[in-house]
């Protein structure tokens, strides 16, 4: 199923179907990278944002079923930040004045083998069919102030799983993009998701999973078994 756009009153109007979901955005995730840092390619901690593109076979809708394998996938409950502005190169300052808005997103990955890979995840880790549903509805960036200090739970099978807050985050909102506007530009639609946590639990097929963001609203969907009709 493709995903739904939702319109929403802000420019651009519709989403572009661009996302770009922040890695490493969580100062625990690195902490656990421990030495593998150090190790070649790179030999050091990134100094820059770390982005992952969510192909469009990836992205879902509120309600959408979604196929996992056996062994569950890694739930992503996060902020997605909808660009109105085209933005490049811009200063942080200036940053929240080139967001249209705000949705709720679950950025899902298949579990990886250890935590190293996390420095370089396979894309048949990520860029799988509905593992990047957002919605139901985007949230005029006006009715936002504060977007790092939003409450976030995630409900499996309808009881708690998981709570957290968009706080905390190696870069915030602002910063996040705009580090990412000083090597990239962002087109009015885009979606730039801030970023899952280390804490970030497991689900498995048959489990229906519910993210909420504080004034932003519920998403839902429900894993599937592959091969599912």
């Amino acid at each position: 199923m493709p995903l739904t756009i939702p319109c929403f009153d802000a420019p651009p109007h519709r989403l572009s179907g661009v996302v770009y979901s922040a890695l490493l955005n969580d100062p625990q995730q690195v902490l656990l990278l421990g030495d593998a840092v150090h190790q070649p390619p790179y030999k050091a901690p990134p100094v820059h944002p770390v982005l992952a593109v969510r192909p469009r076979n990836a992205l879902a809708s509120d309600g959408q079923a979604i196929a996992v394998p056996p062994g569950g996938v890694r739930t992503g409950p996060g902020l997605g930040i909808v660009i109105g502005r085209t933005a490049c190169n811009v200063a942080e300052a200036d940053a929240l004045a080139h967001i249209a808005g705000y949705l709720v997103a679950n950025d899902l990955c298949l579990p990886m083998p250890g935590i190293t890979s996390h420095y370089r995840p396979a894309v048949r880790q990520m860029a799988r069919d509905g593992f990047c549903p957002l919605g139901p509805l985007v949230t005029p960036a006006a009715a936002v102030p504060h977007p790092d200090d939003l409450a976030i739970t995630l409900r499996v099978d309808g009881l708690p799983a998981w709570q957290g807050r968009t706080g905390g985050r190696v870069r915030g909102v602002a910063r996040l993009l705009s580090d990412v506007s000083a090597f990239m530009t962002l087109q009015p639609g885009d979606v730039l998701l801030l970023g899952i946590t280390a804490d970030a639990p497991l689900a498995l097929p048959g489990q229906a999973l519910a993210v909420t963001i504080d004034g932003l609203g519920t998403l839902h969907n429900t894993l599937v078994a592959e091969g599912t009709p």
